[in-house]
């Protein structure tokens, strides 16, 4: 018996039954799709998903998670109520219900223990500290680039998926795609001769210092919290031109792109090519319009806006003594010599993210590590944060990726950090 104020349900029901003594043979009718029949996904299977800071880029992303069957979104968690309410009503939408939960304050969202994994694609401030903050809570990450602020902070990242034992995804879903996995295969596997120069597209090279826009009056908070807004990043005044977009500083001060930009994306598969995901180039100067680096094994890194084939955005281009390749986002190939392509598969354009959001979730399953790991951005941004300050000081730097410290150069190491604001820091 029981009065209706408490609610029953078969596990409860069954356990109750052993605990009296009681095996009742009565045929238990099991909707198929909670067997994971009838191309459903059993409850037990699924993936909890929230989400942090969903604006244009983080929708689309947000998009390829909800058309995977294996994921269950609850939860968002956004500083603006008008992005908060428009993810609630894209999943709702999705499900047919109003199961979404809004949360104004991330570390609402990050003490739910329900939730397995969650999607950062805040303003780059927040991504390193938003990364750090879920692992620590215990659930896997993936998030959009560029994933650090610093040297100093790529290193905190890995560390902490390390310790934590988490997974880590960055948003660097050109590792999976067929053109640019296709063209690095040619130069890991010598098919281009011994590899001698790598090229890639930054999106611009100047950098600079952040300051503030004229003050204006702070929206309610439930609006726009604009301290949580800030995060990390240093106080200053509100101005609404800074809700949008890629905000505040980006790496050691500075807001200017530099090669963090699509560096993130093009650096980071050149770093691949090269096999030096566990390391960073020795050198950096800017020659001109270019950034030039140099590996410890003498491959050279070229950084350049100009000079590309009309292959679409993001482009790369390897070359070794034999032969060279280049590819982009249009999903095309051009190479030297025609039979290096003999075996590329099918065109796929543009830049979907849906294949590296599914090796992210295959691994949240089998607890592999994915393309994009904490360890692989963790060397990637650091040749990225190291070529801005040799932007930044417009001269030649030496770094050694070991020590992590640029070798004889105070001014340079200064910019190696910057100060994260409380409670936020590391």
């Amino acid at each position: 018996m029981h009065d209706g104020s408490t609610r029953w349900n078969r596990r409860r029901f069954l356990r109750a039954g052993v605990r009296a003594g009681v095996i009742l043979a009565v045929p238990q009718v099991v909707p198929a799709a909670v067997l994971g029949k009838d191309g459903g996904v059993a409850p037990s299977e699924r993936i909890v998903l929230g989400a942090i800071g969903i604006g244009n880029r983080g929708s689309y992303v947000l998009g390829c998670f909800l058309q995977e069957p294996d994921v269950q979104f609850v939860a968002i968690a956004d500083v603006k109520a008008a992005r908060r309410q428009a993810v609630k009503k894209m999943a709702d939408t999705k499900y047919g219900n109003g199961d979404c939960a809004m949360y104004r304050d991330l570390r609402e969202l990050l003490a739910r223990a329900d939730i397995d994994a969650v999607l950062i694609a805040t303003g780059p401030n927040w991504h390193g500290s938003a990364a750090i903050l879920t692992a620590n809570a215990g659930k896997d990450v993936y998030c959009e680039k560029p994933c650090t602020r610093s040297i100093v902070q790529s290193l905190q990242l890995a560390e902490t998926f390390r310790r934590t034992g988490r997974v880590f995804q960055a948003g660097t879903q050109r590792r999976s795609l067929p053109n640019f996995v296709y063209a690095i295969e040619l130069a890991r596997r010598g098919k281009l001769g011994k590899l001698h120069t790598m090229h890639a597209h930054p999106a611009g090279l100047e950098t600079s210092s952040s300051g503030w826009l004229p003050p204006e009056p702070e929206p309610a908070k439930d609006e726009v919290d604009w301290d949580l807004y800030l995060g990390p990043a240093a106080w200053r005044p509100f101005n609404r031109r800074l809700l949008d977009g890629f905000n505040f500083e980006k790496g050691g001060g500075m807001v200017g792109g530099g090669c963090l930009e699509w560096g993130s994306h093009c650096i980071d598969l050149c770093q691949w090519a090269n096999d030096a995901d566990d390391t960073a180039p020795v050198e950096y100067e800017r020659q001109g319009k270019e950034l030039h680096a140099r590996y410890a094994n003498g491959v050279k890194l070229v950084v350049r806006n100009d000079g590309w084939l009309p292959l679409g955005s993001c482009p790369v281009r390897f070359e070794g003594e034999t032969g060279w390749v280049e590819t982009a986002d249009n999903g095309d190939l051009v190479a030297s010599r025609p039979e290096l392509l003999a075996g590329k598969g099918a065109k796929i354009s543009g830049y979907p993210a849906d294949f590296h959001v599914r090796n992210f979730l295959d691994c949240v399953k089998t607890r592999g590590q994915p393309r994009a790991s904490a360890d692989v951005a963790c060397y990637s941004h650091i040749t990225c944060h190291a070529a801005n300050i040799a932007l930044f000081l417009n001269r030649k730097v030496r770094f050694d990726p070991k020590k992590h410290e640029f070798i004889g150069d105070e001014e340079a190491n200064r910019l190696r950090s910057e100060a994260i604001r409380d409670p936020w820091a590391a």
